[in-house]
């Protein structure tokens, strides 16, 4: 019961583009298309297919917001200013609205032809170029209120200018392409969060706790082999062709004790991020993190940052040994991370290489500030303790 409403009050406040910014990444170019066919279409039809002369200012101004909903999708959506926000989704609502209206304001008439009503079907497509950026809630009340739009600006159209067609099954017919492309995008964002929390759930049984204590286990194991293999092997090998002790034996055995006990404290204070670094060869970066606050990184934030670290020390172009991070309480419940990657690329280069990386940062870390130059990558970002 309790996994269930987890998973209810997730699926309900969570879009895709936060279980999958990749997938959200990818699929922007539609939202871009969308707009400009949009746009372009309202152009088109405004120009050369218009039932009556109507005022040509207000096509032109139907056009303007038309274009202005678009801009505010685009740049909304980009992968560096994720998540998609509210009040870009109600600006792209409530321009849209405005369209309607002065599109049929425009043409203000008899409506000879449906092939030019394009604004039912662009309060549609409206909703579906957001269907990946809100919650499946915000995608219904916004495609409701722009079918109640588009039904109230053609129904009352129809009833100043009868054509033969029932006041009512005018308003209908122009509000039902947003009702159905709004039905279909609500329900893929309720199932596509729906399946992505159980998989989550499942994931999480197998605990990032666990796989880092496996992980810092086999290091323990590796760490005590090189130990064992490069001195306490060859010292007792030593101790079994003599026949006494001496002195100098006993100072180096202390010597060798010493060193074990050394290595066994530095693996117990070692932090999870500590290892990952290391297990990925960056055993001279420089890791600031006196009182080990790295460790107050809930589950998906330590699996992101872990991914971000691997992929930057495999990079090709990028030295392990330049790797530099600071982690340090800001404020009382607030943790701030520094990460500092050396990287022989332009930054052009850099941004190929890690952009899709930035995306998933940007999600989970929305204060996430990336500095890019020629040679070097900088990351800010901070996260409340846990």
């Amino acid at each position: 019961m309790t996994t269930r409403r987890t998973i209810r009050r997730a699926v309900l406040g969570r879009t895709a583009q936060q279980y999958d910014p990749l997938g959200a990444m990818g699929s922007r170019p539609l939202a871009v298309v969308l707009g400009a066919v949009g746009v372009v279409w309202a152009i088109i039809v405004s120009v050369f297919d218009r039932d009556v002369v109507g005022s040509p200012t207000l096509s032109a101004l139907t056009v303007l917001l038309l274009a202005a909903s678009a801009a505010v999708v685009i740049t909304a959506s980009s992968p560096f200013r994720a998540p998609f926000p509210r009040w870009a989704f109600v600006l792209h609502v409530g321009l849209l609205a405005l369209a309607a209206v002065t599109s049929v304001a425009a043409q203000w008439g008899p409506d000879e032809s449906a092939l030019n009503d394009f604004m039912s079907l662009l309060t549609a497509t409206g909703i579906v170029m957001v269907a990946p950026y809100r919650p499946w809630r915000d995608l219904v009340v916004g495609g409701v209120v722009l079918a109640v739009v588009d039904g109230v600006a053609w129904g009352v159209a129809a009833e100043q200018f009868p054509n033969g067609v029932p006041v009512a099954v005018a308003a209908f017919l122009a509000a039902a392409p947003t009702l159905v492309l709004t039905a279909a995008a609500g329900v893929f964002a309720w199932t596509f969060g729906g399946l992505a929390e159980r998989v989550q759930i499942r994931a999480g049984s197998y605990s990032v706790a666990r796989a880092e204590r496996d992980g810092i286990a086999a290091s323990v194991q590796q760490d005590r082999s090189i130990i064992l293999a490069r001195d306490v092997a060859p010292f007792f090998a030593e101790l079994r062709t003599r026949e006494t002790i001496t002195d100098a034996d006993r100072a180096r055995a202390r010597s060798i004790a010493d060193g074990i006990r050394r290595a066994m404290v530095a693996d117990a204070d070692r932090t999870w991020f500590e290892q990952a670094v290391r297990a990925e060869g960056g055993a001279a970066a420089a890791i600031d993190d006196p009182d080990g606050l790295i460790s107050t990184l809930d589950a998906d934030q330590r699996t992101v940052v872990r991914t971000f670290v691997r992929a930057a020390l495999r990079a090709s172009t990028v030295d392990p040994g330049g790797f530099r991070a600071s982690v340090q309480r800001v404020a009382d419940d607030r943790v701030e991370i520094a990460l500092d990657v050396a990287v022989a690329d332009s930054d052009v280069g850099i941004h190929r290489t890690f952009d899709p990386y930035f995306a998933v940062l940007r999600v989970t870390f929305p204060d996430l500030d990336v500095a890019v130059r020629p040679s070097s990558l900088a990351l800010r970002f901070s996260y409340d303790q846990h």
